[in-house]
């Protein structure tokens, strides 16, 4: 019959410790499982990833090819819609005031807004990009979305939804002859 005095553990799942620094007597050998001595012995003393004793490592022995976005990666601060349920009704929530409350620390090259959650009241959004589920519930909620002014790769600035501006026949035709007299001018330029 199973009692409280008689209980055990599952065998097997409990080891007895590994005491090391007890001499040999202990089991693990005069040097108690840590070599003979070393970097690696020491308490406190450890070798980064990568590290191979001062020869040229792995990493840097290899050829390096192709292009690495990494410098121009772009990091936005990610704001939810259920981080915003705090602010009063008709508040204008811009970086100034993400910042002063906690919700956005540190650099950033600027505000998205998603949206988990759900918003009860009316807020104007400052924000760089906000999804289309978030823009759905906010102006369901009464809300508005300014989205800061920013150039497009064309230099033509960007409307809300995030897709350059189109730009009207006449600016076309004008930007296709000023193409057109450079390349003009390339080909009539006389040899040196």
């Amino acid at each position: 019959m199973m009692r409280l005095h008689n209980l055990r553990p599952r065998p097997g799942s409990r080891h007895r410790v590994k005491r090391l620094g007890c001499g040999e007597s202990s089991g693990h050998g005069k040097t108690s499982g840590k070599g003979h001595k070393g970097q690696k012995a020491r308490s406190g003393g450890s070798i980064r990833l990568g590290f191979e004793g001062g020869q040229m490592p792995l990493i840097r022995r290899l050829p390096k090819r192709g292009f690495n976005n990494a410098a121009f990666h772009k990091r936005y601060a990610i704001i939810n819609l259920e981080d915003l349920r705090d602010f009063r009704a008709g508040t204008v929530v811009n970086e100034q005031i993400l910042r002063e409350s906690k919700l956005v620390r540190g650099d950033f090259t600027g505000i998205k807004i998603l949206g988990d959650g759900e918003l009860k009241h009316e807020l104007t959004i400052e924000a760089d990009k906000v999804s289309a589920s978030a823009r759905e519930k906010i102006e369901k909620a009464g809300g508005t979305i300014t989205l800061r002014g920013r150039q497009g790769g064309s230099g033509t600035p960007q409307p809300a939804g995030g897709a350059p501006a189109k730009m009207g026949p006449e600016k076309a035709v004008a930007i296709k002859a000023v193409r057109h007299a450079k390349v003009t001018k390339k080909k009539t330029s006389p040899k040196s």
